[in-house]
């Protein structure tokens, strides 16, 4: 895990073909380096055909956060791996959505039947 709930915190729990990372708090300029590191290490895993980001617990964000996921995206995608959000909501989704990144994870989002957030 990263961070505390104020600066930021993930825990990864790997899945039979990939990860599940439950992040929390803030991912900012001072949590996005660690983020970062523990995104690239579940993505080069062996067998990590999907790594699924759930950040409905993610308080804030700003543009290093943001730049972060971009990033585990670019890496994913270079890896043949897919990367899903889940947990969209609020504010976080309306950012998503008003600047076109929503865009960049595959452009819709659906309904999360378990926990009634959104998954793109």
């Amino acid at each position: 895990m990263l961070g505390n709930k104020t600066t930021g915190e993930i825990e990864i729990v790997s899945r039979e073909n990939g990860a599940m990372a439950r992040i929390s708090g803030r991912i900012d300029i001072d949590s996005s380096p660690a983020l970062r590191t523990q995104l690239l290490t579940a993505l080069q895993a062996p067998r990590c055909n999907v790594l699924t980001l759930d950040v409905s617990a993610v308080t804030n964000i700003d543009s290093s956060g943001v730049a972060t996921l971009i990033e585990a995206l670019r890496i994913a995608r270079s890896h043949n791996a897919d990367l899903t959000l889940i947990g969209l909501q609020g504010q976080l989704l309306g950012l998503f959505q008003s600047t076109g990144i929503l865009s960049l994870f595959n452009g819709s989002t659906r309904a999360d039947s378990e926990s009634g957030s959104k998954a793109v």
